[in-house]
């Protein structure tokens, strides 16, 4: 079924090394260094199903830091400009200022950026990684009320101590986001007042729809909000206008407050899908290659790196993958054939 949604960041991208069958594209590289998190989030890892019995990628499981940077490499080869670590929870990777620091060294990177919880963002640690060569932190922080906070992440992490994190990333020389998932009934009598708090900081608030990554977060479509009521609900206080997108593939579209003070973005996967311009590759933690956020099935290049694979071969495996991609999942949404499709969980392969 086509989308009938207009078109989002159409600009053409420059000089493209590969396109996939719907001649995106790849620009972007999502790499999971985890599957671990200390946090539960209703939307993600409920405790019901991830509890302490849970089996998480052993440490042999996981890629190396320098088979992640070998694999980095052939992705900027084939056109990969920005790289973003996620997990899991990503900063429960010993050490990871070390993978940072070798993956800005490689040539064509032009963006290195974190997405964290932020528990364990300490003033040391935010520094360590800005030294490295990180450039950007997402920080996720659902909810200010400290109760609607608490039954979002479902371990007891105060609000206050996200609140410090995101204090101490800006000090360390770090752009910071805020992300916010949106979930009916739960934490959308947030969105006004998270609004009210970044207002008029450097820091950017990114509203998420509440999405079905995975198959265990019990998602019902009758829980998300749209990114129009999200963003009627902000504009009701403080009128917004709309920002062109900074580049290609940008899943966020842009809106500032027209009295000056910041400004806002939504991705908005269900209500405006954008697969149309998506440019992004994901690499799960014991190196599995997923080309889609809802993907059902990664492909092993861990394999392929402890086979003794030479860097062309690797490269060649890349290209062919993404050459042949054809992945529209949000597109294809409420059609059969997406019908009780078994999908990759988020905390696998990050949001």
């Amino acid at each position: 079924m086509a989308n009938s949604n207009p078109p989002r960041n159409t600009q053409t991208p420059a000089e493209p090394q590969v396109l996939d069958s719907l001649h995106r594209p790849m620009r972007d590289l999502r790499i999971s260094v985890t599957d671990h998190c200390n946090f539960r989030c209703v939307y993600c890892m409920p405790k019901a199903v991830f509890g302490t019995r849970y089996h998480f990628v052993g440490h042999d499981g996981l890629l190396q830091f320098d088979e992640i940077e070998r694999l980095a490499r052939q992705f900027a080869r084939l056109g990969v400009r920005k790289i973003r670590l996620t997990g899991g929870e990503p900063l429960l990777r010993p050490h990871l200022e070390d993978l940072v620091e070798s993956l800005s060294a490689i040539p064509g990177i032009e963006d290195l950026a974190l997405t964290t919880n932020a528990s364990t963002l300490t003033p040391k640690k935010a520094e360590a990684l800005r030294k490295a060569g990180l450039q950007r932190i997402n920080i996720s922080l659902d909810a200010l009320d400290e109760d609607v906070f608490q039954k979002m992440n479902d371990v007891g992490f105060p609000v206050a101590r996200v609140l410090q994190a995101i204090d101490d990333a800006a000090a360390a020389g770090l752009n910071v986001k805020i992300n916010m998932v949106v979930r009916r009934g739960l934490n959308d009598s947030q969105i006004v007042p998270m609004a009210e708090h970044f207002r008029g900081t450097d820091h950017v608030l990114r509203y998420i729809e509440y999405m079905d990554v995975g198959n265990l977060n019990g998602w019902q479509l009758q829980e998300v909000v749209p990114a129009q009521e999200i963003l009627a609900r902000i504009t009701e206080l403080w009128p917004l206008q709309p920002v062109e997108a900074h580049r290609y593939g940008e899943v966020a579209t842009r809106h500032r407050y027209i009295d000056g003070q910041g400004e806002i973005g939504v991705i908005s996967s269900i209500s405006q899908p954008f697969c149309g311009s998506c440019t992004r590759a994901r690499l799960s933690p014991e190196g599995q290659l997923f080309t889609c956020l809802f993907g059902t099935k990664g492909h092993d290049l861990r394999a392929l790196l402890r086979d003794g694979a030479a860097d062309e071969e690797i490269y060649a495996r890349l290209q062919s993958i993404w050459q042949a991609r054809d992945d529209r999942y949000s597109e294809l949404r409420a059609t059969s054939a997406m019908t009780d499709v078994k999908k990759v969980e988020m905390f696998h392969i990050g949001g």
